[in-house]
């Protein structure tokens, strides 16, 4: 008898298991928000990730002088790197 039960059980056992995580998951997280409370987001939080970013890029460059550029006839490393050198002449 008892072997027809745990077949019964094995068998069934996703149709009871997934309600009974789905309940508990859902208190949990309702209880977790109600013992937290409704967080006041800050103004970091309000910017988006393409605004922050943008206001890094400006906080970076603010100090630079952007008129001062490498020349590329001085920079060598503007071109693709040549597959074991074999392309590129010494540099000297």
């Amino acid at each position: 008898m008892w072997s027809v039960v745990w077949a019964a059980v094995r068998s069934k056992a996703p149709y009871v298991t997934f309600p009974v995580a789905f309940v508990v998951g859902l208190v949990g997280y309702h209880l977790e928000w109600f013992l937290r409370g409704d967080p006041q987001p800050t103004a970091e939080e309000e910017k988006s990730i393409s605004e922050r970013r943008e206001d890094r890029k400006l906080q970076e460059i603010a100090g630079k002088d952007l008129t001062k550029v490498v020349s590329l006839k001085d920079k060598l490393e503007f071109a693709p790197r040549a597959v074991l050198n074999r392309n590129r002449p010494e540099k000297s």
